[in-house]
């Protein structure tokens, strides 16, 4: 069986344990209720029926698959970007790389907020909206701009390490192969030492892909087991809005940005997303995702290592895209159930104010909910209307993830060919054919012999 059947294989098994998740955890939430559920005793620890397939079974499964693709973060962020860094001959190049990574997410963010505020204000997914929930919101302070410079910069990195601090990592991994690359011969030899660490990494990611079609099943099952129907029914409108504008900037936005930036055909890199996708969608989390966004981009799309190791990881900190979009929304549907009209003014500034927050919060714990707070402050709007959105933000996180990642894997792809590290064979392979997973090889010769 070829590498590629194999893969094909994956990704329909995948499909697989998907659907099967959500069909067996709506039964499980259809077929039990509080009153009727029977007691099972297990380790001298009581579970219900229904709790014991879905706290236990489901909750145990699903954690340790997310436990698992986290584990790879930190040390495949800090490796793989350690080696991008010391390997390239223009230092530089380095900050044509921050620049353009940065301004491409800053712009991509600003046109999600932009779009989402236009089509709010045409649909009106707030009028008519009776409030029917007694759930309060009580955000998490927002760190101030300042501070989050300062924070970007590790007094300890063995500590940012264990926190996983995206940014301190980041900045401490650029550090370190900067240095490597001024040492000469000695610094030769701790990035052969730092290139085998990260072949053994990527051999890790690859046995964790081969199960993941058992944690997308865990994780879909307790998602379809513990969905609240009724509170997404009140709100469906809100819903429908959001998941078709996140829908429209994945398909939009980022293939004319492609065709415009890079002249690539974007039909190629969103089919070669889909296992991402998938990923992506079921963790809910761009950080966990992360190890199978790095593989996509430099062995599906061509991109080199310097510019994937660095990219990827900044843009799973601070491209939002998607939340951008759910802040647009969610702004003008609070402001049209307490019956508020927003200016021109409060407009522009929910624009600014989203865009600017999105980095401004990068590695805050609940960072949607957070920067969504941060928003409605600006522009005096009760920061308690949060809870209204509360009980469906889950289904729309996971959709806001897979933009998210697209987004991480579109701009890492335009920077690429802007320097003219895009190996455009790898990127218009055929996804199906023993041509893409040749090429990544040579492309992977090629760049351990730069």
């Amino acid at each position: 069986m070829s590498q590629d059947t194999k893969k094909s294989n994956l990704t329909l098994r995948i499909l697989i344990g998907m659907i099967a998740g959500i069909v067996i955890g709506a039964l499980l939430q259809m077929s039990f209720d509080d009153s009727g559920d029977r007691v099972i005793n297990i380790f001298s620890t009581s579970f219900s029926t229904y709790g014991f397939f879905v706290d236990g079974i489901f909750n145990i499964g699903g954690t340790i698959f997310i436990n698992s693709l986290k584990m790879l973060v930190v040390p495949l962020v800090f490796v793989s970007l350690v080696c991008g860094v010391s390997s390239l001959s223009d230092p530089s190049k380095l900050g044509r790389l921050g620049g353009k990574s940065v301004g491409l997410y800053v712009l991509t963010t600003c046109i999600a907020v932009t779009f989402a505020l236009i089509m709010a204000l045409i649909v009106k997914p707030g009028e008519g909206f009776i409030i029917q929930t007694d759930a309060t919101f009580a955000p998490s302070q927002a760190p101030s701009l300042a501070q989050v410079i300062i924070d970007m910069f590790p007094s300890n990195p063995i500590n940012a390490m264990a926190e996983g601090n995206m940014l301190q990592i980041i900045v401490f991994a650029v550090l370190v192969g900067i240095a490597m690359s001024k040492c000469g011969e000695n610094g030769l030899k701790v990035q052969k030492a730092f290139e085998t660490i990260n072949d053994v990494i990527m051999k890790i990611v690859l046995i964790i892909m081969a199960l993941a079609p058992y944690g997308v099943f865990f994780l879909m099952a307790k998602l379809a087991a513990t969905t609240d129907l009724a509170a997404f029914g009140s709100i469906l409108k809100y819903f429908f809005l959001v998941f078709f504008l996140l829908i429209a900037h994945a398909l939009i936005t980022y293939p004319t940005l492609l065709v415009l930036l890079a002249r690539l055909n974007p039909v190629t890199l969103l089919i070669k997303m889909k296992d991402t996708a998938i990923f992506a969608f079921s963790s809910s989390s761009s950080s966990a995702t992360l190890p199978i966004t790095l593989t996509t981009a430099q062995k599906k799309l061509g991109v080199d290592r310097s510019v994937a190791s660095f990219t990827i990881p900044l843009g799973a900190t601070i491209n939002m895209d998607g939340t951008a979009i759910m802040q647009g929304v969610a702004t003008v549907f609070i402001a049209q159930v307490y019956g508020v009209d927003l200016s021109t003014g409060d407009l522009l500034m929910v624009v600014l104010t989203a865009t600017l927050a999105s980095i401004g919060t990068a590695g805050v714990p609940g960072v949607g909910l957070i920067m969504l707070a941060m928003v409605l402050q600006q522009v005096n709007l009760p920061v308690e209307g949060i809870a209204l959105i509360i009980g469906i933000d889950r289904l729309l996180d996971m959709t806001r993830t897979v933009v998210n990642v697209t987004g991480d894997c579109t701009v890492a792809t335009i920077v690429a060919k802007s320097e003219g590290v895009l190996n455009e064979d790898i990127y218009n392979a055929d996804p199906f054919s023993d041509e893409m997973t040749e090429a990544a090889k040579v492309s992977g010769h090629n760049t351990q012999e730069n």
